[in-house]
């Protein structure tokens, strides 16, 4: 299946001269949404992994649907304020300043396996920072997915050393 075809541009989004890739239409479609939660689950059941970590918020969507078909754990990756219990946080840079993303503390085992996973890879920042937190935690990274790449931000060069699996590139 050719999920470009069910990716919306929206253009000038979130500020000028962005094109946000809006996976709301893909996420309409069963066929489209069970395409690509099979290919992650495919994934995922070759990784032998215990939990899936997925970042906020559009993560989420597809991150506990894939724990759930392979039977692991979910765990939410949050922005700061968003858990409970105690927690752990990681900063990093953005193109102006600096964000922060937290875990719980007793979220990841020690020598657990995990398959990060968020909806779109840009610059990397962001998944770096998720893979510093289960590190701290113990957890052995062994993969991570997104449904988009957009290589022409060359984000994977941030993650070296992790194989990435993903759906749709532009």
């Amino acid at each position: 299946m050719d999920l470009l075809t069910v990716i919306r541009d929206v253009p000038d989004f979130p500020k000028k001269g962005i094109v946000f890739k809006d996976i709301t239409t893909l996420l309409q479609k069963p066929e489209a949404f069970n395409f690509a939660l099979n290919e992650f689950v495919q994934y995922a059941n070759a990784k032998g992994i215990e939990k899936i970590a997925a970042i906020e918020s559009r993560g989420f969507i597809f991150g506990g649907a894939i724990a759930s078909k392979i039977g692991a754990g979910f765990v939410p990756i949050r922005k700061p304020g968003k858990l409970p219990s105690k927690k752990i946080s990681e900063s990093y840079s953005l193109e102006y300043g600096t964000d922060t993303i937290e875990i719980h503390e007793d979220a990841i085992r020690s020598g657990e396996k995990v398959i990060l996973h968020d909806d779109l890879l840009a610059t990397g920042g962001t998944m770096q920072a998720a893979i510093k937190l289960i590190e701290r935690l113990g957890g052995i990274v062994t993969g991570i997915s997104f449904l988009i790449e957009l290589d022409f931000l060359k984000g994977r060069e941030l993650l070296k050393g992790y194989e990435i699996q993903s759906l749709i590139h532009y």
